[in-house]
C-alpha cells in the first residue's frame, strides 16, 4: 500500500520540523539569533484518471480525474529575519544593529563573515574584535589611554584620551546588506557567509539611506518567541503521531488481508 510510504514521508518531514523548533527553543538567548521555519511541498502526483481527459465518444470532458499523491518534503528550512528586541546592558563596547545590516567580520582565512551579535570586545592591540577574537571591519584601534568609548547612532566610535577634554574619531563602524539577506549561509558562533543566494555585500554606515542604526550599550536578543515555539512543537509532535498512525492502520490493513481465506 502507497499509503506507508506516505506516511513515512510525513514522519521524516515532521522530524526535520521538530529539530528545526529545537534549535529555536536552544537559542532563545542567543545574541542576534534569527529563527527559522520549515516549509514543505508536496510530492508528485500518481493520475489513475487524468483531469481533462477524454471521457465519451461526444467529446466529454473528466473535470476532477482521479491523483493520489506520494507524501510529502521539506523545501526549506527558511531563516525569520524580523528585529529582536534591544536589551540595554550600559558596556561601551556592546553595539545593537537597530534596523537593516550585518556587522562585518574579518575571518583568520582572510575572509569575511557577517553577524548580527555586536558583543565586542578589545584585543590585546586593543582592537575591536567579536567574542572569538575576529577583528570588526573596518579595523578599529582604541588607544590605551582612552579613558571613554562612544558610539553614536551613525557609527562614529569617538574616544576621550586622558588629560584632554575634546573627544577625537578613531574609527567608523560600518554594516553590509544583501539583496536576499535570507540565503547567508549560517556557519556557527553567530557568523554568516556571503552565498549565491544571498547577493552581493552592500557596505554603508549606519544610520544611511536602507542601513539600520546602532545603539552603544545594548544587544539585539534573539527574535524567538518562545510560546509560538511551544504551540509549533505541539503542532508537530500531533502530525507526527497522526502520520505513525496512518502506517499502524495500513499495517492492520495488510494484516487482515493476508488472514482472508
Amino acid at each position: 500500500m502507497r499509503s506507508l510510504a506516505i506516511g513515512a514521508t510525513g514522519m521524516i518531514a515532521q522530524q526535520l520540523n521538530v529539530e528545526t523548533i529545537s534549535n529555536n527553543i536552544a537559542n532563545a538567548t542567543t545574541t542576534g539569533f534569527k529563527k527559522q521555519r520549515a516549509e514543505f511541498q508536496d510530492l508528485l502526483y500518481q493520475n489513475f484518471r487524468r483531469i481533462g481527459s477524454t471521457s465519451s465518444d461526444a467529446g466529454t470532458i473528466v473535470p476532477t480525474g482521479v491523483q493520489v499523491g506520494a507524501g510529502v518534503r521539506v523545501a526549506a528550512v527558511a531563516r525569520v529575519l524580523e528585529q529582536g528586541n534591544l536589551t540595554v546592558t550600559d558596556n561601551k563596547l556592546d553595539v545593537a544593529v537597530n534596523g537593516s545590516g550585518y556587522f562585518q567580520v574579518q575571518l583568520p582565512s582572510g575572509d569575511t563573515a557577517y553577524t548580527r551579535a555586536g558583543n565586542f570586545k578589545l584585543s590585546p592591540e586593543g582592537i575591536i574584535v567579536t567574542a572569538d577574537g575576529y577583528p570588526v571591519q573596518p579595523a578599529i584601534t582604541i588607544p590605551a589611554e582612552a579613558v571613554d568609548v562612544a558610539i553614536n547612532a551613525s557609527g562614529e566610535v569617538m574616544v576621550k584620551l586622558d588629560g584632554q577634554v575634546a573627544q577625537q574619531n578613531v574609527g567608523q563602524l560600518q554594516l553590509a546588506t544583501f539583496a536576499n539577506a535570507a540565503g547567508l549561509e549560517a556557519v556557527g558562533d553567530n557568523l554568516f557567509l556571503q552565498t549565491g543566494a544571498s547577493g552581493e555585500a552592500v557596505g554603508g554606515n549606519p544610520g544611511a539611506p536602507g542601513f539600520g542604526r546602532v545603539v552603544q550599550g545594548a544587544l539585539e536578543t534573539s527574535n524567538v518567541n518562545i510560546v509560538q515555539e511551544i504551540t509549533t512543537l505541539i503542532s508537530a509532535q500531533r502530525a507526527y503521531e497522526m502520520n505513525s498512525k496512518v502506517i499502524k492502520t495500513t499495517d492492520e490493513m495488510m494484516q487482515q488481508a493476508s488472514q482472508l481465506r
